[in-house]
């Protein structure tokens, strides 16, 4: 963890207890809501392996594996890439090496993809995701004051966009507002971090929400109980948010039948 990437410095990571608090989100995962869970094997040559989410975005039948816009990065896609053809998925690479592309930039609503161009992710990227997914539309979004697009923004609900209230985020959701042809409902939170959530539509469990702990984020912790139609699962991620991670970041969910 002394090796990992982080855009500032700060207290060191506490490894036992991130380990314990990534034990809490599988276990929630797998044991509380029932998931298919899929473990990468660790390498420790790659100090930020465990954040999956940025070495691939999948849709429907379809994997894009990405080119990582930390060059120590891009070695992570090899391990992603073995796991996706055993689930057989369509798989696309990035091989373009004018393009960078980080998960944590995509957001995708269910009916669109918003794409941030920020320090990890370019344009290039975003090109190469808009011509994997051709049945969506594709728009980008300027992200300036932090590492992602879903540094301060996730999917909380089917409609539902989570965001932060700093002025960044607040401008980030008024550039995605006037590019979309639809309507979201928003759920404006204090705290940008606490604004990453981890959103299921789980057919025998409903509306399911991972979002950051009271004891983290208290303020926040309260917008999301307004959201009464959801089961709200709290989990800790005060050790990989040292290191610029989030409750997306450890995890790509796939929807595909069970049998696999």
């Amino acid at each position: 963890c002394r090796q990992a990437l982080r855009s500032a410095a700060g207290p060191e990571v506490d490894f036992a207890r991130a380990e314990r608090e990534y034990q809490l989100y599988v276990g929630v995962l797998r044991g509380k809501l029932g998931l298919q869970v899929l473990e990468l094997p660790a390498d420790e040559s790659l100090p930020d392996c465990v954040f999956v989410e940025d070495v691939a975005v999948v849709c429907e039948e379809t994997a894009l594996l990405t080119r990582p816009g930390a060059p120590s990065r891009r070695k992570e896609v090899e391990a992603m890439k073995r796991v996706l053809e055993s689930l057989n998925l369509n798989i696309v690479e990035m091989v373009d090496e004018n393009a960078t592309l980080d998960g944590g930039d995509v957001l995708f609503t269910g009916r669109e993809f918003f794409v941030g161009l920020s320090r990890r992710t370019n344009q290039r990227g975003a090109e190469i995701l808009a011509d994997t997914f051709k049945d969506y539309a594709v728009s980008t979004v300027p992200v300036h004051d932090s590492l992602h697009l879903k540094s301060f923004c996730s999917m909380a609900g089917p409609n539902l966009i989570a965001i932060g209230s700093s002025e960044a985020a607040q401008k980030a959701l008024k550039t995605m507002q006037q590019m979309s042809d639809h309507r979201y409902d928003k759920l404006t939170v204090p705290d940008d971090a606490a604004a990453n959530c981890v959103y299921l539509n789980i057919p025998s469990k409903g509306h399911v929400l991972l979002h950051r702990a009271p004891e983290e984020y208290p303020e926040s912790a309260k917008v999301f109980e307004k959201l009464k139609d959801h089961m709200l699962i709290p989990i800790a991620n005060t050790e990989l948010e040292k290191v610029d991670g989030s409750l997306t970041c450890c995890s790509v969910l796939i929807n595909k039948a069970s049998e696999l």
